[in-house]
């Protein structure tokens, strides 16, 4: 069964959905004022690697749900900066989103809702006035606020004392200081140039926090959800607020289980702008690197440790994927028929200890080393001439199943698939070097060959010719 840690009981504990087989999730989704960064992308391959252990590994059906908050005071200050309507200025941001799972090999989830979709506005108004009606907010200057001293148990997610707390004092920003446990805004009055929708509420717009309990509550058919996942600088304020409102106004626990994931460091640094170092898919691939290695480094850690990002790291996850692609590509160079005890021992040893690891709050660290220990030892056998045809597709349908959780694998396949360039221009140019090898102009097929390299296309030659691969 898996196990996973929860960051309100500070424990693992054995999880299984509330209601029938199905997971209700919901993970807090990308604010869409730019393009995503990897230090986000790290919690959302975590997150697709919990969807996946849920679904493939556990045998459960998902109802997933991941959002886009396009409305809060970051999007408005983008889209005012950019002259451009809000939701023209977010979609170009969603669709980017949208790229960069895809190319990272991000499942889909059930339900990408908006936050600004009609259903979801009315659900943040709803729960405004069903917190109203059990006497949880205040009005003031047109804006609604919950009043935090009404809930004792405020702060018991983040740990956080309600002592010492300033009666009355509130923010309007959408986020603010840790620890500066204060009331919060649940939907703003209308200013000039903003959005404004009035759906029992008053003329106004959602606070950020609002937007997540609503669009949890309504897609995942009420209070409690299986299971809450976001970063681990969400605890507070944001999901402290959100299991505050949500608690509020159904009188119900918001969430079982609550999934965090750790920050992402850059060469040991804090990501940041001024530094520099806050870097997007496209622009590590720019760098010469892969979608898929990068996927791969981003899981090699325990998602509850922080990982640090490094160009070295990139190279020994590309280092780490070629062993599998290798190791699956040599398994076709094996013609003996039958099979041998020991490859097919080795084979469920190595199932046995992925799946320990996944159960194990997924640990990707440990069922990785399952992985590599299995392709060492098939290996082994290749080279002894220990192994069969059976042993093969055990050992295959084995990988296969482990990438189903991991997914590293098919988005490696999924680039191979797609060169960088026009096969028929690499054959050509295949044929060219080839020509000049012939008439023993080296120096000719050594620039064809770096030309290639440097578009991404390496050559390998053997004794029946020349063959092509992606970096």
């Amino acid at each position: 069964m898996l196990r996973l840690y929860n960051s309100l009981t500070r424990q693992e504990e054995p999880f299984a959905p509330l209601r029938g087989n199905t997971v209700r999730m919901y993970g807090c989704g990308l604010t869409v004022y730019a393009r995503g960064h990897i230090g986000n992308f790290r919690y959302f391959v975590c997150l697709d690697v919990l969807r996946r252990a849920l679904k493939y590994q556990c045998g459960y059906v998902l109802q997933e749900v991941v959002n886009y908050t396009d409305v809060d005071d970051k999007t408005i200050a983008g889209a005012h900066k950019a002259q451009m309507p809000l939701k023209e200025f977010t979609d170009q941001w969603i669709q980017a989103f949208r790229d960069d799972a895809r190319q990272l090999g991000i499942e889909v989830p059930e339900e990408t809702p908006r936050a600004t979709d009609e259903m979801n506005l009315r659900a943040m108004s709803d729960i405004v006035l069903a917190l109203e009606r059990n006497g949880h907010t205040y009005r003031s200057d047109g804006s609604v606020y919950f009043r935090i001293s009404t809930l004792p148990e405020y702060g018991k997610l983040a740990r956080i004392s309600p002592e010492g707390m300033k009666a009355g004092a509130r923010v309007d920003v959408d986020e603010y200081s840790k620890e500066d446990a204060r009331d919060f805004v649940l939907w703003k009055a209308s200013k000039p140039g903003e959005p404004m929708w009035d759906f029992g509420a008053g003329p106004g717009r959602p606070g950020w926090h609002i937007e997540c309990s609503a669009m949890a509550l309504r897609l995942l058919g009420g209070a409690p959800i299986d299971i809450h996942a976001g970063g681990i600088d969400l605890i507070f304020p944001h999901h402290e607020n959100e299991i505050a409102q949500s608690e509020g106004a159904t009188k119900q626990p918001f969430s079982r289980f609550w999934v965090h994931v750790e920050h992402l460091f850059v060469e040991h640094e804090k990501m940041s702008k001024s530094t520099g170092n806050v870097y997007t898919v496209p622009e590590v691939m720019a760098r010469g690197h892969r979608p898929s290695a990068l996927r791969y480094l981003l899981l090699s850690s325990h998602y509850r440790k922080q990982l640090n990002f490094t160009w070295t790291g990139m190279d020994q996850a590309e280092e780490a994927l070629r062993r599998l692609v290798d190791f699956l590509a040599r398994l076709d160079t094996v013609v003996s028929e039958g099979s041998h005890v020991a490859l097919q021992e080795a084979v469920s040893v190595a199932r046995q200890r992925f799946g320990s690891a996944i159960e194990d709050d997924l640990n990707t660290a440990a069922a990785l080393a399952a992985i590599f220990d299995l392709v060492r030892e098939v290996n082994a056998a290749i080279d002894a001439q220990q192994i069969g045809k059976t042993d093969v597709e055990t050992g295959r349908k084995a990988i296969g199943d482990f990438d189903r959780v991991l997914g590293i694998i098919s988005v490696r396949r999924a680039e191979d698939a797609k060169p960088p360039m026009a096969i028929e221009e690499i054959e050509r140019l295949i044929e060219e070097r080839q020509a000049a090898r012939r008439r023993r102009d080296f120096a000719a097929a050594d620039r064809i060959r770096d030309s290639l390299a440097e578009r991404g296309i390496l050559l390998e030659d053997s004794p029946t010719g020349t063959r092509w691969k992606k970096k």
